[in-house]
């Protein structure tokens, strides 16, 4: 088995993931390479399409058919120091690790959390699969995770059902849910989405707080930039299932190397750069045309057909991983010197 550098926690190596849509296959992860480091937070960006959620559902052995991991590697440090290989471990084996090792919290809790059971027999029904303790100490250790995401008068909501709790309550379960046993690797997929931008603030304060008092890793799925700038530390861009950019998130800020990531940074509303001199706003830039299909991926580089920089070469010849400084810093353009 191959080894994981001593900082690492998870590797994901040139993954795919296929569905098999009758005599179509759609490639929804194709040769997708990042790593996770002790600690730290990774952040997967892209549009809708192009592969993060995938990505990471594939990390958690969640897939449902007709879609299949086809190849690559999914290597992880577990809590022991053993290096397994998630993507070639039995559906068993990845029960018995999911909420115990792995964790993973949702966009929206209402179609995660079991409307007919409170929020405290829920989280009670993670321990008790993972941890072998009495229903006394695993109800005071539900209250303790409801405490640390600092749910208000946490004895009394414990028994509360989640209607009866606000969008961002039901988040914080969700935390507490998916923290309840300890896990070494937090994966969020959208978990601030559907909340407004004064509570989504507040989940983000509260996953740097966790983060540093846990010491967990945490893998970021967000289409939301402004999300990435404010928790991440290494920033992942996929298009069409591939990787298209890789680097720290202050780098990737301040100086992009794919035209794809240009296209982003510049959708955002940023209300000092997005106004003239006399305060009038400007228009956004949106990316022309949308994500290709990927059943139907056009030849060369898929992002060629909207990118201003195209060049005939890039029709035909998809980009390689093209380091541009460091080992986690590259970009999939034949032209990112020059940008």
């Amino acid at each position: 088995m191959t080894e994981l550098a001593s900082d690492e926690i998870l590797r994901v190596d040139r993954l795919q993931t296929h569905f098999e849509l009758g005599t179509r296959v759609a490639k929804s992860v194709d040769g997708v390479s990042f790593s996770v480091r002790r600690g730290q937070t990774v952040a997967v960006v892209g549009e809708s399409g192009s592969g993060k959620s995938v990505t990471s559902l594939s990390v958690m052995g969640l897939l449902s058919r007709p879609g299949r991991i086809i190849g690559g590697k999914i290597l992880y440090r577990t809590r022991s120091e053993h290096v397994v290989d998630l993507a070639s471990l039995p559906q068993r084996t990845l029960r018995a690790m999911r909420g115990r090792e792995i964790a993973m919290i949702f966009q929206e809790p209402m179609t995660s959390l079991n409307p007919l059971y409170t929020v405290g027999q829920q989280i009670d029904e993670m321990i008790k699969l993972h941890e072998p303790l009495g229903s006394a100490d695993r109800r005071a250790r539900v209250k303790q995770m409801l405490d640390l995401v600092e749910i208000p008068d946490a004895a009394r909501r414990i028994d509360e059902y989640p209607h009866q709790m606000s969008g961002g309550m039901r988040q914080r379960v969700m935390i507490a849910l998916a923290l309840s046993c300890n896990p070494s690797l937090l994966i969020a997929d959208e978990p601030t989405t559907a909340l407004d931008v004064t509570i989504q603030a507040q989940i983000l304060d509260l996953l740097r707080r966790l983060q540093g008092e846990l010491g967990m890793s945490i893998l970021f799925i967000t289409h939301n930039l402004g999300v990435v700038a404010e928790i991440a530390h290494d920033v992942v861009v996929m298009y069409a299932g591939r990787v298209v950019e890789q680097a720290p998130v202050d780098t990737l800020f301040a100086h992009p190397k794919h035209p794809y990531t240009q296209g982003l940074l510049a959708c955002m509303p940023d209300a000092r750069r997005h106004r003239t001199e006399s305060g009038v706003p400007l228009a956004l830039q949106p990316i022309p045309g949308t994500v290709p299909n990927v059943t139907d991926l056009p030849d060369g580089c898929s992002f060629s057909p909207r990118c201003r920089f195209a060049q005939p070469n890039c029709a035909v010849n998809p980009g390689p991983d093209l380091l541009v400084s460091g080992p986690n810093r590259f970009s999939r353009c034949w032209y990112h010197e020059t940008l």
